[in-house]
């Protein structure tokens, strides 16, 4: 069994067939998904999705993209959705120094009010990180206490970065990135690094398809299904059989998140 621990399921790449999609996942083995929340319209869908879909979970969050959306109301909404009990995680939140599309000093704010949530509900804080190491590791140290647990999702940064969010006592998720040798090769080496009882998978989906798919799919868009292909990529940087990377992996996640069995 897989746990994919992160899926834009709110996308409307998957306005038209979302069942049919779910399907899929189910029969290569992804038995439970989280879907991100990464605005409050987003977070609202997902636990709408959540509650209408047994092996589905949601996360509640503002994404860096979004911060400026972040204020007194949308906190409050954010509190509201993070008491229902299928929400598992605070987020999608943190930094993303890549794209600017909002300002540091708004993503920032709002990644600290993020923190504060997290600490409040006991919930585990889902993180987005792009290009913005050693900031958003900084910030985090100072409330880490506060924190129950923490996963830096899709993690695609250098060896400094993964250091440091390890001594930051993080969980880690990899995603398709690893599999692309345009730009994810660093990762076949590092993953090594992340301790088995902090290594969790995702798709990310619709984003970042496994570059490693055979044959290739008709559609650029990725779906929970490809799990499998992270999966054995990560299976053999690490020497493991898939099917104990599979199991450490969803045995991590449902003690991150709390899940029940599948």
């Amino acid at each position: 069994m897989l746990i994919d621990i992160g899926a834009n399921l709110t996308h409307d790449a998957f306005d038209s067939d979302l069942d049919e999609v779910l399907a899929r996942a189910r029969a290569a083995g992804v038995q439970q998904l989280v879907v991100t929340g990464a605005s409050i319209a987003d977070s609202e869908k997902a636990v709408e999705l959540a509650i209408s879909k047994g092996n589905l979970f949601a996360t509640a969050g503002i994404h860096p993209h979004h911060a400026d959306e972040t204020n007194r109301v949308t906190i409050n909404r954010l509190r509201e959705l993070a008491a229902h009990d299928r929400v598992i995680a605070v987020g999608e939140t943190g930094l993303d120094f890549f794209r600017h599309f909002t300002s540091r000093t708004v993503q920032i704010s709002s990644f600290e009010e993020h923190i504060e949530l997290a600490a409040e509900t006991g919930l585990p804080i889902f993180l987005h990180e792009r290009d913005a190491h050693p900031t958003l590791a900084e910030i985090l140290s100072a409330r880490r206490h506060v924190v129950t647990r923490a996963v830096v999702h899709c993690f695609t940064g250098n060896r400094d970065a993964l250091h440091a969010y390890l001594d930051l006592d993080c969980y880690i998720g990899i995603t398709g990135w690893i599999c692309d040798e345009r730009r994810g090769t660093h990762l076949l080496e590092l993953v090594q690094d992340i301790p088995r009882n902090r290594l969790m998978l995702e798709t990310d989906a619709p984003y970042l398809m496994p570059r490693t798919l055979s044959p290739k799919p008709k559609t650029r868009r990725n779906e929970p299904q490809y799990l499998t292909a992270v999966c054995e990529t990560v299976a053999k940087c690490l020497g493991m059989d898939y099917a104990e990377v599979a199991t450490l992996t969803s045995d991590n996640a449902r003690e991150f998140f709390g899940l029940p069995a599948a």
